[in-house]
């Protein structure tokens, strides 16, 4: 696991974290510039996530205070300082990486690197009236860092449109090209039903099947067989899969604590 020291640079926090029954809840709240990519958050994200792993979370849910999930690049730190891009690379690759679901839940407007961001988690929760654009072109740049998680979701002739034109594109549309999973007008029940699946799930089997989305299609079809039937047989062996069908037998929930 990571370890990173909070940056505040004389300011207030700008990342919360909290952890409940298993969840760790990660809450951007830079409000002042629409919870923009600046120095700070980031820091105070990698802070964040190395909390929730310390404490095992199941799942890491992403949320946000005000009315911008995030509005991607610190423009003002960026017309200012030198480009450093690693610290926004590696949060892009923890979520992805990290053996708990990430899930992202947005209730606000997405522009550009924030795409990559929500891009990055397993599961995207939206609400409906959310908005979204790849404005990069509109500023002389590229979306060149955050094309990695986009594209691993969507078929590029599907957001093409959106990245070299930078227009503006609804949640609906969102869906339909495979950005998000799902479009609610109450992000956060919707949420918690999530959690409570992830839950009820053995950790190291939805560890796994995580890590198996990602892996299996980039997999030749013989090599993805061969893999996937030891990690089957190796589960199958395994105690939690004795637990899990003794608890379907004796229909009850399987406690996964005593395994």
């Amino acid at each position: 696991m990571e370890r990173h020291d909070e940056v505040q640079d004389g300011d207030s926090e700008v990342v919360h974290v909290a952890i409940e029954g298993s969840i760790a809840t990660i809450t951007l709240d830079s409000q002042r510039n629409r919870n923009a990519l600046s120095r700070q958050l980031l820091a105070e994200l990698h802070a964040a996530l190395d909390q929730a792993e310390l404490a095992e979370a199941r799942a890491i849910v992403l949320r946000h205070e005000g009315p911008a999930f995030c509005a991607g690049a610190d423009l003002k730190e960026r017309r200012t300082g030198p480009p450093d891009s690693e610290p926004f690379v590696r949060v892009l690759q923890r979520l992805t990486d990290t053996a708990a679901p990430t899930i992202a839940v947005v209730d606000g407007a997405v522009r550009a690197g924030g795409i990559g961001l929500m891009a990055a988690c397993d599961l995207v929760v939206v609400n409906t009236a959310t908005t979204f654009a790849l404005t990069e072109v509109r500023i002389g740049v590229a979306a060149a860092i955050i094309s990695v998680p986009i594209l691993r979701r969507v078929p590029p002739g599907k957001i093409a449109a959106a990245m070299l034109t930078g227009e503006q594109f609804n949640a609906e549309e969102a869906r339909s090209m495979g950005l998000v999973t799902h479009v609610e007008d109450d992000t956060r029940s919707v949420t918690e039903t999530l959690c409570a699946g992830i839950l009820k799930g053995a950790p190291l089997a939805v560890a796994a099947t995580k890590e198996l989305l990602r892996s299996v299609p980039l997999l030749e079809r013989d090599e993805a067989f061969d893999t996937m039937r030891q990690l089957s047989e190796e589960f199958f062996s395994s105690p939690d899969a004795a637990e899990g069908m003794k608890a379907f037998a004796e229909k009850r929930q399987p406690d996964w604590g005593q395994v």
